[in-house]
């Protein structure tokens, strides 16, 4: 049975005539005829007959009509629980970061959405790399940054739109009391070979990064959590590294510039398929402006 139809019967049959129901339906009275002539032709009887004041329900068009009542209120009840979700969606945004985002450019960025637009809720939760996928492309993210080595090929997450955000430098990190700490300028990497080192990871760019200076670190701690990198820093139990969006949030130690070339990585969103959420491209410019003013440098966009 043809719901069309059967709306269309609805309607003849409350106003009890073809030409209002025409009007309200804005159809012509002959398509409205035909419609509901080819209905009685589906159910295989009559449901309509004429009469004196207008159209009469058969015992079939009453028994139809309960039913197409019933379809008409399901439908307004769907359209209104959509709309909604959709203003419960307008209200809501979900973001997935990397810790050391998490830590400075995300807040920054949300902080200045929220001015925009103060009646937002932004729920924020930390992603991994080995978990950023599956999450992203189940929905759990309206948007989720990642980030990658700015010297390896571009990764992409099939299905997903990836767009471009910043680029990030890294500084080193020192402990205020240490021998090269009190330097103005950048300082060479090989002049820290013989210390110990906290790094996110033994095989990871910034490990390498120490490997292509001539020296293999001294690894005492693995993290890659932003306050336990400081924390081991200023107590003088390692030197680290500190991505330049968190430069002006690391206190009680010292950060340099290194003498040359240093390592960088791209920071970049990325947007699961579908239609993106209202408040994407306002939370993508925040992130940018954000990053901006933590002293990175901004790549081209996507």
């Amino acid at each position: 049975m043809d719901p069309r139809r059967l709306l269309t019967f609805r309607t003849v049959a409350h106003e009890r005539s073809f030409s209002r129901a025409a009007r309200r339906l804005s159809l012509s009275q002959p398509s409205v005829s035909h419609q509901v002539a080819l209905l009685e032709t589906e159910v295989g009887t009559r449901l309509l007959v004429r009469a004196r004041g207008g159209l009469r329900l058969t015992p079939a068009g009453s028994v139809l009509l309960d039913h197409a009542d019933h379809l008409a209120w399901r439908l307004e009840l769907a359209e209104q629980q959509l709309a909604r979700l959709a203003g419960e969606r307008r209200s809501q945004l979900q973001v997935g970061a990397f810790p050391t985002a998490m830590a400075g450019l995300v807040p920054a960025a949300v902080t200045e959405l929220r001015r925009a637009h103060p009646e937002v809720r932004v729920l924020l939760r930390e992603v991994t790399a080995g978990t950023l996928e599956p999450r992203l492309m189940s929905g759990e993210f309206d948007l989720a940054l990642a980030y990658q080595d700015a010297t390896i090929a571009r990764r992409e997450v099939p299905g997903a739109r990836r767009v471009e955000l910043l680029a990030d430098g890294f500084l080193v990190c020192l402990p205020v009391g240490h021998r090269l700490a009190q330097t103005s300028g950048p300082i060479r990497l090989a002049e820290l070979a013989h210390e110990p080192w906290v790094l996110p990871s033994s095989d990871g760019f910034l490990a390498e990064s120490c490997r292509q200076a001539g020296f293999e670190p001294d690894i005492v701690a693995i993290s890659g959590d932003p306050v336990a990198t400081r924390g081991i820093v200023a107590r003088g139990l390692a030197v680290g590294w500190v991505p330049g969006i968190l430069r002006d949030d690391y206190q009680g130690v010292v950060l340099r510039p290194l003498d040359g070339p240093g390592r960088r990585r791209d920071i970049y969103a990325l947007l699961p398929p579908g239609e993106p959420h209202p408040l994407v491209a306002d939370m993508i410019g925040a992130l940018r402006r954000a990053g901006g003013a933590g002293g990175t440098t901004g790549a081209a966009p996507a």
